[in-house]
């Protein structure tokens, strides 16, 4: 049955081919391209070294307070994890039988972390949380995995300048980068 599922998917998504939605809005009178509006608002991607952080900052006390107010029911008031993810310790876990993948233990790049609350947090309202208040939940995220101080203060520099523990921990992709 679920070979069956797949092959279904697989030809819906074949119907309409690459760019789905253009053709589908041609050949189907349904669905619309994307207006560039549409897209500005949702590229908001922010690579690895930081690139394209905005401008903004936000301190470890401001983040503990949006971080009691929006991410500690799912999270845990110190990370330690609820019906959402753990974000805080597990440093030392990863070659150990029962590794505890965190922030602090598994994350390569701090600058991923403010993509990642911005884009998908919380998760009752993705995209809510000011630019200020994703760099003060950022900072108070390091701070509770041990990695910036309580009077640490971040913007697109200083985020950027963290270095996480398992930066070195992940094998570099051999293909070559592609540019659109």
């Amino acid at each position: 049955m679920a070979t069956r599922n797949v092959r279904a998917l697989a030809a819906a998504f074949c119907a309409f081919g690459i760019g789905g939605a253009a053709h589908g809005a041609e050949r189907f009178g349904i669905g619309r391209p994307a207006t560039e509006a549409e897209i500005a608002a949702w590229n908001i991607d922010i690579d690895r070294d930081g690139r394209k952080l905005p401008p903004g900052h936000g301190s470890v006390a401001h983040g503990r307070a949006v971080f009691e107010a929006q991410c500690a029911s799912c999270h845990g008031s110190r990370g330690e994890g609820g019906t959402g993810e753990r974000l805080a310790g597990g440093q030392g876990t990863l070659a150990s039988a029962k590794p505890i993948k965190t922030v602090g233990s598994f994350w390569p790049y701090a600058p991923t972390l403010f993509d990642y609350i911005r884009r998908a947090m919380p998760m009752n309202a993705p995209q809510s949380l000011s630019d200020d208040d994703v760099y003060a939940v950022s900072g108070y995220v390091l701070h509770l995995n041990g990695l910036a101080p309580e009077d640490a203060v971040f913007d697109a520099h200083s985020l950027a300048a963290v270095r996480m523990p398992n930066r070195d921990g992940f094998v570099p992709d051999p293909r070559p980068d592609v540019k659109p």
